[in-house]
């Protein structure tokens, strides 16, 4: 029995023309489509520029209610279109709180459960607190026309502990939208290498594949730059690399998994007959010490 799967990662540069970015954005997916790609995955926040490197009240302006999104909606009829599947990153309204979201979207387009990001950073050109609430809903996977997947939201991708709940709950594929680049702070710094050797962590100590869209592009604030450095890559269920994008250019990554067979091996390894759980008890404090 096979169960073949083809993923797709894409990257793209974003402006303040809005309906571009969609367009764009939608351009990629049926592209992605033609190349027999079943679950295509857009980068985080792709509505508009990473508005996050200021701290700015007039941004809240681009939340939208989670119910009759609109982008969302664009994004239904596209999927039930093409028959894909999507995960779809959005800034969300919900009353008076505000979340960095993300959907998925069935290849029938039905929008399936939100989930709404756990891990929110507050540094130089990243000053996410400002506008997001930490999520509530916990990590989710979602059972999906091509297979159970689950999805972390950028800042997410670099905790272990995301990457194995969601593998505990049965996901089949790791999927990570992102918005990562520069650091205004230190040009010296370029954190790509560190990036995807974290995510490909994650799928060697899961023996699940990992799926990363990032942007490219430089996008100016009002108090910094930061230059987006793309690098969006696929890795197989050892963790190694089988598709990578570079630094700048708009990319379409394509690659197909036998569910099936990365099931027999993940099962073959024993990672999680012999998970010892009682003993990770430090996991659940702030301090490694003191439960809360």
């Amino acid at each position: 029995m096979m169960r073949n799967v083809t993923v797709a990662a894409t990257q793209m540069a974003c402006t303040w023309d809005l309906d571009s970015n969609v367009a764009r954005a939608e351009h990629l997916v049926r592209q992605a489509s033609a190349k027999g790609a079943n679950i295509i995955l857009i980068q985080e926040l792709f509505e508009a520029p990473y508005f996050c490197k200021d701290q700015d009240p007039k941004h809240f302006k681009l939340a939208q209610p989670f119910k009759d999104n609109p982008l969302l909606a664009r994004m239904s009829q596209l999927a039930k279109e093409l028959k894909v599947v999507l995960p779809v990153s959005f800034f969300e309204r919900a009353n008076r709180a505000y979340f960095n979201s993300l959907a998925v979207i069935d290849a029938d387009g039905t929008i399936m459960d939100l989930y709404r990001k756990s891990h929110i950073p507050d540094g130089h050109g990243y000053q996410e607190k400002y506008y997001f609430s930490p999520g509530d809903t916990g990590f989710k996977v979602w059972n999906t026309q091509f297979g159970v997947i689950g999805v972390g939201i950028c800042w997410d991708q670099w905790f272990p502990e995301a990457a194995r709940a969601m593998a505990l709950m049965g996901a089949e594929l790791l999927f990570y939208p992102t918005a990562i680049g520069s650091e205004p702070q230190d040009a010296s710094i370029d954190s790509s290498g560190h990036w995807q050797r974290t995510m490909q962590g994650h799928s060697a100590a899961n023996c699940i594949p990992v799926i990363a869209s990032n942007r490219i592009g430089k996008e100016d604030g009002d108090t910094c730059a930061i230059t987006f450095y793309g690098s969006s890559f696929i890795t197989g269920g050892d963790g190694g690399m089988i598709a990578t994008a570079n630094r700048t250019d708009e990319t379409i990554l394509t690659t197909t998994f036998d569910l099936d067979k990365l099931n027999e091996i993940r099962t073959a390894w024993g990672l999680f007959r012999d998970r010892r759980p009682h003993l990770y008890s430090a996991l659940n404090t702030l301090d490694g010490l003191t439960k809360e």
